[in-house]
């Protein structure tokens, strides 16, 4: 009787890290605050329109400020939010307008960042309209891992474990490897 062929030996394990503890872009929010309503207001939903691909959404003011000419609940800019690869798509084309740079001071205690741009022409393609102007945005990007929609969700909502946080650290190295920024010191 012949003996059975030995069994394959295991599998090493996978080089890196555990695929839980990956950072991903859970959002990006594209806002473009004018300060009044009317006509501003509109050319800055267009801008958001034509860069974003996505309908804006009209922010309202949350306090009357006098010296302002700002009432309570006035439509005063417009936002978009995207996520899920028309996040990352439209973050690689913002990046690029700004020539893959940031300031690591953007990037907050929660390994979230934001950066402005000063003109929807800086995106490539794009050629200045005199019917709307110059408008900038500021563009803000939540990074997270698997698992982090426990905050969020409306049913067996529990509060983010530790483990689950992202630091200022990681979300520097995540930038620098996979989206090739380049800080400014």
């Amino acid at each position: 009787m012949s003996a059975s062929p030995a069994p394959p030996a295991p599998a090493p394990p996978p080089t890196g890290e555990h695929p839980l503890r990956s950072l991903r872009v859970v959002k990006v929010v594209v806002n473009a605050g004018v300060g009044e309503s009317g006509e501003p207001r509109t050319k800055a939903e267009k801008v958001l329109q034509m860069v974003t691909h996505q309908k804006p959404l009209a922010t309202r003011s949350r306090a009357t400020n006098r010296d302002w000419g700002i009432r309570q609940g006035q439509e005063i800019g417009a936002k978009v939010t995207l996520r899920g690869a028309r996040a990352r798509e439209f973050l690689d084309r913002a990046l690029d307008a700004r020539d893959r740079q940031l300031d690591p001071d953007s990037i907050d205690r929660h390994g979230n960042f934001s950066f402005g741009l000063a003109d929807y022409t800086d995106f490539a393609g794009m050629k200045y309209d005199p019917a709307i102007g110059i408008h900038g945005m500021d563009v803000c990007v939540e990074l997270g891992r698997p698992g982090w929609r426990v905050r969020d969700r409306a049913r067996a909502h529990r509060p983010l474990a530790p483990s689950l946080r992202v630091t200022r650290d990681e979300a520097r190295r995540y930038l620098e490897t996979e989206l090739k920024i380049k800080f400014l010191e």
